[in-house]
C-alpha cells in the first residue's frame, strides 16, 4: 500500500494562485476526502498528484520516493473522473481491457482480470453492452473498474457521483465505501458535497481558495471545526453562530440579558462569536442546559426523521436553526420561545480572525 505525502505544494497560474503551501498526508490504505467550494482547488490538487500538471513548487512523494517529476503514466495511478470518460465506441469488456492492453498483457491475462473486476463490481451480465446502453449507476462502476483493473497505488476520484440522482448517490456511497475497504488501496475522494465527504472519508480535507484549514476524522471536524469559515461550511445545517461579549468572568449574549459562563480568562468587553450545531440548541428546558433568551419562530420544516426550525435571536449572526425529532410538537411560526444550548457542546471563536479558542 502507498503513502501519500504533499509537501508545500504550490501551483500559481498568470492571474491565480491555485493552491498555496499544501502540505497533506494520506496513510497508506487511507480513505481521504478533500472537500470545498468551486474554485477552492480541488481538481487542480488531483490533476498535480496525477502528473497531469507540474506543480509551481513542492513535492509530491510515494513512500518517501519524490514523483514530482515522473510522467503521468510512470505514477501507477488509477482515476475516475466526474464525466466518467468512457469510449462510447467500445463495449464495456473493451472499456475495461483498455488499460491492460496499452501495458501489453496477454489476452488470457486481460480476460481474467477483466471479469474478476466485472464480478467484484457485478458487471458480470453487462461486459457486451455499449456505454449509450448503460445507466447512471452502470456507467459510474465501468469507470471505476478501468481505474481499478491494473491494482494502482493510488486512486483518484474526481465528484465522481455528481452526474447521478440522489437515491442512486447514496447507493454508490455506500459501494464505494465498502469497495475501498476490501482493496486497501490509498484514495483520494474531491467533491464539493461536504454530506459525502463527511461520509465517505476516514479523514477530510477542508480547502478554500487554494488553502488547506484543516484535516481531521468526520466526527472531529463536525464538532470541533477549527475555524468560523470551515464551522459554516461543514454540516446541514451549517454550525450557527451568536455574538456575545466578555462581561465579568461569563460571556454575554448580545442585545439579551442571557450570561453564560466563561471557560477562559477573557479581556473584558472583547468580542466573540459562540458556534453550536443545531442539534445542541433545545426549545425546552433540560437539566444543566443554559438558557440563550427568546427567540421568535420564523419558519418549521418538516424532513421525515427530524424537524429544522429557524428561529430570529438578537445575538445571531445568522437565523439560527434548531434540530427537533419528528415526534415533537411542532413550535408555531410568528411564536416567541424560549432557547437552551447544551453545555458540552459548544465552540468559541474569536471575532476578527474567526479561528476557535474553545475547546482548545
Amino acid at each position: 500500500m502507498t503513502r501519500l505525502r504533499l509537501q508545500q505544494l504550490t501551483k500559481r497560474y498568470p492571474s491565480v494562485t491555485a493552491l498555496a503551501n499544501i502540505s497533506l498526508t494520506a496513510e497508506p490504505g487511507e480513505f481521504l476526502a478533500v472537500v470545498g467550494p468551486s474554485g477552492s482547488g480541488k481538481s487542480t490538487l488531483l490533476r498535480l498528484i496525477a502528473g497531469l500538471e507540474k506543480p509551481s513548487s513542492g513535492e509530491i512523494f510515494y513512500n518517501e520516493e519524490p514523483i514530482s517529476h515522473l510522467p503521468p503514466q510512470a505514477r501507477d495511478i488509477g482515476m475516475v473522473f466526474q464525466t466518467y470518460a468512457l469510449y462510447p465506441h467500445m463495449t464495456v469488456f473493451e472499456n475495461l481491457a483498455f488499460p491492460l492492453r496499452l501495458r501489453r498483457w496477454r489476452r488470457e491475462a486481460i480476460q481474467d482480470q477483466v471479469r474478476q473486476v466485472a464480478r467484484l463490481l457485478e458487471l458480470q451480465g453487462l461486459l457486451e453492452r455499449y456505454p449509450r446502453e448503460l445507466s447512471g449507476g452502470q456507467r459510474q462502476r465501468v469507470a471505476l473498474g478501468r481505474a481499478l483493473v491494473r491494482s494502482p497505488k493510488l486512486f483518484l476520484l474526481d465528484e465522481p457521483l455528481s452526474n447521478i440522482d440522489a437515491q442512486l448517490r447514496a447507493t454508490m456511497r455506500a459501494e464505494l465505501a465498502a469497495l475501498q475497504q476490501n482493496l486497501g488501496i490509498t484514495t483520494l475522494y474531491v467533491t464539493h458535497d461536504q454530506a459525502e465527504a463527511l461520509s465517505l472519508g476516514h479523514r477530510v480535507a477542508v480547502l478554500s481558495s487554494g488553502h488547506l484549514l484543516q484535516v481531521a476524522p468526520p466526527s472531529e471536524l463536525y464538532n470541533r471545526p477549527v475555524s468560523v469559515t470551515v464551522a459554516r461550511f461543514i454540516g446541514t445545517p451549517p454550525m450557527n453562530l451568536f455574538a456575545v461579549t466578555a462581561n465579568s468572568g461569563a460571556l454575554q449574549l448580545v442585545g439579551t440579558e442571557s450570561r453564560l459562563p466563561s471557560p477562559l480568562q477573557l479581556a473584558e468587553g472583547s468580542p466573540w462569536l459562540l458556534g453550536a450545531r443545531a442539534e445542541a440548541l433545545a426549545l425546552r428546558p433540560a437539566e444543566g442546559w443554559h438558557p440563550l433568551g427568546s427567540a421568535q419562530v420564523r419558519t418549521v420544516e418538516y424532513a421525515g426523521h427530524e424537524m429544522l426550525v429557524t428561529l430570529r435571536h438578537p445575538a445571531a449572526v445568522v437565523p439560527p436553526v434548531v434540530r427537533l425529532s419528528a415526534g415533537t410538537p411542532p413550535p408555531q411560526p410568528g411564536a416567541s420561545i424560549p432557547v437552551f444550548l447544551n453545555p458540552d457542546s459548544w465552540c468559541l471563536f474569536a471575532s476578527e480572525s474567526g479561528e476557535r479558542i474553545f475547546p482548545p
